[in-house]
């Protein structure tokens, strides 16, 4: 373990490029090993929480309705809602943990907080975009689905998922270090986004009053461009990508900058 003298000169010790690579690379070998190498199911855990979800809402509303909101499957409409929801709190949750996570590490000068945040955006980014084009792939195979894909439109929407996530996870950095209790808030705050995030309606199909609430909500602006690469014919009119890129901003920003002022504080508590 590290000394004090080693805890107080804890900054940035301008390796080059590529050893800062290998520092990041270096940590997302030691959460796949601790978190999902250990795990009973491992990556398997992964799928089948996500896609178990999407089933039992499929079914739920197979039995209410005739048809889906859009097109013939059910699954693959609550999929594309879901699966934008599930990026982003996966990501909003494990960056959120990043500094508690490797903690141990960070005591070492080579480590920063940055390569800590870095290395949990990326290895959840790529576990959860693998997952999601697995669960979609699924459907579409499990249904008979011929799919014409805008590739732009669902490309920009699992993108800006995944920097919503990222800006709200830096936040959720300091936050839960901070205020431990923020972490359990989090998670209980998150639990009804599904409800008011388009995945089980259609913001056209929402009451008015319904329609100008959940409109500042930025994942449904998400949800209805990830089905507009799905559905050929559907034309969301209400998407603002501006309002979205606030949303990824702002919390970003602030959280950098509120980690840049107190990450040595936090570490020592």
């Amino acid at each position: 373990m590290p000394g004090p003298e080693q805890r107080r000169a804890y900054v940035a010790t301008g390796l080059n490029p590529m050893a800062r690579l290998r520092v990041i690379v270096a940590l997302m070998l030691r959460e796949m090993s601790t978190r999902y190498g250990r795990t009973p199911g491992g990556y398997a855990w992964a799928i089948a929480e996500p896609l178990g979800m999407i089933i039992v809402l499929g079914m739920a509303f197979a039995l209410l309705s005739n048809a889906p909101s859009l097109g013939t499957s059910f699954l693959l409409f609550k999929a594309t809602g879901f699966m934008i929801l599930q990026v982003f709190t996966v990501l909003g949750g494990n960056v959120g943990n990043a500094l508690t996570f490797s903690r141990p590490l960070l005591l070492y000068p080579r480590v920063t907080w940055v390569d800590a945040i870095a290395a949990r955006f990326i290895l959840n980014l790529m576990v959860v975009v693998v997952v999601t084009i697995l669960i979609l792939w699924g459907i579409a195979l499990y249904d008979g689905l011929t799919l014409v894909l805008d590739w732009g439109a669902i490309m920009l929407a699992m993108g800006m998922a995944a920097l919503l996530g990222l800006g709200l996870g830096c936040l959720n950095c300091y936050l839960f270090m901070r205020f431990p209790v923020w972490n359990q808030l989090w998670r209980i705050l998150t639990q009804p986004l599904f409800l008011i995030s388009g995945v089980i309606f259609l913001y056209e199909d929402m009451p008015i009053f319904a329609q100008q609430l959940s409109w500042y909500n930025p994942l449904l602006h998400l949800t209805g461009l990830m089905r507009e690469g799905f559905y050929p014919l559907y034309r969301p009119t209400y998407i603002s990508m501006a309002y979205v890129g606030v949303w990824v901003m702002v919390p970003m920003a602030l959280g950098l900058l509120l980690l840049r002022r107190y990450h040595r504080e936090l570490l020592n508590r």
